[in-house]
């Protein structure tokens, strides 16, 4: 009895080590510094507040697509900051020309997720470069919109003034190979939600609370109104969505992204991570199509993939014959036999209007 116990134990011991069945590879792979250049190209320029925002709203695709349809509908920026989102992305939301590009650009938004969460290192400092290259040409001066500051070798973007952040707006393909004209947009409301920056030394995003004042915060810190939205303890250790490695990105809409560096593309990526385990089985869906359609209705997926047979062909019943002489021809009953087209079909004449009873005047001799 002891001994058969012993045995059984034995025996469940050995089943819960045997180990697991290999799974599908879904593991990140790395990109290369070029192809992250050509991912941070469009967003470098940022001033390091909206920077870090952006950054960490990247590893939220869905949110970022829910909070882009909300701003659309609510012209009332306040609104955002009671919402359920990640604290980034509501930041972000403050900002719509920014969020409207992530949420528009959903595979790009997430291979910035992606790369922000595994290779949060080499994404500053492929920022770095970038700039580096852009001052090297002659764009990253300081102005009354943006402040560059040299910190130990590292190039920072700071707003330069206290109330206002200005979005810059530049072709990637140019401005880091030759001088162009001023490109900063339109000017926004600086506010308690740029609450993350920068730590180029650390090479992370970090969450300031608006404590510890130094350059651009220490301008703008008199104009802050400080809430619980977002100058909160809990948002000091900064949350990134790490899950975001298992959604699927369709890499051949990154090979446009090619302004930094001509010639690299993301062929490395095509083809790979197509059985994803759960729960991140939802493709990037297309905003556009998501709008118009309803992309859970099952009949799209009914002839996917295949080309419809034509089905047996249908059979239209005569009309009864018509007697010709209860009327004549009739042109509707011989059309459906395909005697005469329908062009030959006259559409039946309007009835005259009904005319007024004639008078009866009696006329007397005379």
């Amino acid at each position: 009895m002891g001994k058969s116990l012993v045995v059984s134990i034995a025996f469940a011991v050995v089943l819960v080590a045997a180990p697991l069945p290999a799974q599908d590879d879904w593991s990140f792979e790395p990109f290369s510094p070029n192809q992250l250049d050509n991912l941070l190209a469009p967003i470098a320029l940022y001033p390091d507040p909206l920077l870090a925002q952006v950054l960490v709203a990247a590893t939220f695709p869905v949110q970022v697509d829910e909070a882009d349809r909300f701003v659309r509908a609510d012209l009332d920026p306040d609104d955002l900051d009671g919402q359920s989102w990640d604290v980034s992305v509501r930041a972000v939301g403050h900002y719509p020309a920014v969020l409207q590009m992530m949420a528009d650009k959903l595979d790009w938004t997430t291979s910035l997720g992606q790369a922000y969460v595994s290779q949060s290192t080499d994404v500053m400092a492929s920022v770095q470069r970038l700039r580096a290259r852009a001052r090297a040409a002659g764009n990253l001066v300081t102005t009354a919109e943006m402040q560059v500051v040299d910190s130990d070798g590292f190039i920072e973007l700071w707003p330069a003034q206290p109330q206002y952040l200005f979005v810059p707006m530049y072709d990637p393909a140019v401005v880091f190979y030759s001088r162009v004209p001023s490109f900063f947009g339109a000017r926004f409301l600086i506010g308690a939600w740029l609450n993350y920056d920068c730590d180029w030394h650390a090479h992370r995003v970090y969450y300031h609370g608006w404590e510890h004042d130094r350059g651009w915060r220490e301008r703008s810190r008199p104009y802050i109104h400080v809430n619980t939205h977002y100058i909160n303890n809990s948002f000091f250790n900064v949350f990134i969505n790490r899950e975001i490695i298992r959604r699927r990105v369709n890499h051949r809409e990154l090979d446009r992204y090619d302004d930094a560096h001509r010639g690299t593309n993301f062929d490395n990526f095509h083809g790979r991570r197509q059985n994803t385990p759960p729960p991140y089985r939802e493709p990037v869906r297309n905003k556009i199509i998501v709008r118009n359609f309803d992309t859970n209705d099952p009949r799209l997926d009914e002839f996917r993939g295949r080309i419809r047979q034509p089905g047996p062909p249908v059979q239209i019943p005569d009309a009864p014959a018509f007697d010709p002489g209860q009327g004549g021809f009739d042109p509707h009953s011989a059309s459906r036999r395909g005697q005469v087209s329908r062009a030959h079909v006259q559409p039946p004449r309007p009835s005259p209007p009904p005319q007024p009873p004639a008078r009866h005047v009696e006329r007397r001799r005379p």
